[in-house]
């Protein structure tokens, strides 16, 4: 399923400041794309960015990725954990880099770290390990429309400081009401612009979406893995920072999340238990 952006969200969006891709990813991007590509080139760029290479090699060595061995150099991280693996953190840790600095952002980058950390556990303790780089992205990536509106539209630093309070869902709702577009559809834009794979766009395109989506046939079974890894690593999060706002959304979810992964209702809990446990 594409992206479904109505003809007034067009014209709203072409104003706002998409962070364009930084030079080492669109090298990696380039090396990638080759029959043979050099592993030592693409190392080497992502080397080159101090910033980027510092926040990889400090994500990769994380509680969240438990690595028996301490990575201690880019060309490790490559060699040892694939170019499949690292990109996507590459890329999680350049949109946070690519954004304007901001007080006001201070606080929501600290709780999207938190996300992503959440969201590669999850990933680990639903069996699928090979999914925790991507899944971190996810987290980090699922909000990118929120920098984006604040450097738009200052005035919407009021709005965000009452997220918490009023729930992620509903402040879509106002966004649409008072910009005609929300940070979901600004985020999955930006995540589409950077290349991001289309399983992870559409789970951020969907990420407040619930009500029979995971029973329906609208999103690929992919995709809706990555929207159920997200969901949960939004409610262990919030939990643990003690936001009671998205419990009404992840009551709405719950159901049909849980037909969708074939848990009970026990394992489910043990699964939100770990992930929380993770990030202690």
């Amino acid at each position: 399923m594409s992206l479904t952006i109505t003809a007034a969200e067009k014209a709203i969006l072409a104003d706002l400041s998409i962070p364009p891709r930084p030079q080492v990813l669109l090298t990696i991007t380039q090396e990638t794309k080759k029959a043979e590509p050099d592993v030592a080139v693409i190392a080497e760029a992502i080397a080159s960015d101090v910033g980027i290479s510092g926040a990889v090699l400090q994500i990769v060595n994380s509680a969240a990725f438990r690595r028996l061995n301490e990575i201690k150099s880019i060309h490790q991280a490559v060699m040892t954990l694939g170019i499949n693996r690292v990109f996507p953190i590459v890329k999680a840790v350049a949109l946070k880099g690519a954004m304007p600095a901001s007080k006001v952002l201070d606080k929501f980058w600290l709780e999207a770290n938190l996300l992503a950390s959440c969201a590669a556990a999850t990933a680990e303790e639903l069996g699928f390990e090979s999914a925790k780089d991507n899944a971190y992205m996810l987290g980090l990536f699922h909000q990118a429309g929120v920098p984006a509106l604040l450097q738009s539209y200052p005035e919407y630093e009021s709005l965000l400081a009452e997220a918490n309070d009023m729930g992620w869902a509903q402040l879509a709702e106002r966004e649409r009401s008072d910009y005609g577009t929300t940070h979901a559809t600004v985020a999955a834009l930006i995540a589409q612009q950077w290349s991001l794979p289309k399983v992870m766009i559409e789970a951020i395109y969907y990420q407040h979406d619930a009500d029979g989506l995971f029973s329906s046939e609208e999103l690929g079974k992919s995709s809706l893995l990555m929207l159920a890894i997200l969901k949960i690593a939004r409610i262990v999060a919030y939990r643990k920072l003690g936001v009671s706002s998205e419990e009404e959304a992840w009551q709405e979810s719950y159901d049909g999340l849980l037909a969708f992964l074939n848990l009970e209702d026990q394992q489910l809990d043990d699964i939100l238990s770990a992930v929380a446990d993770a990030q202690a």
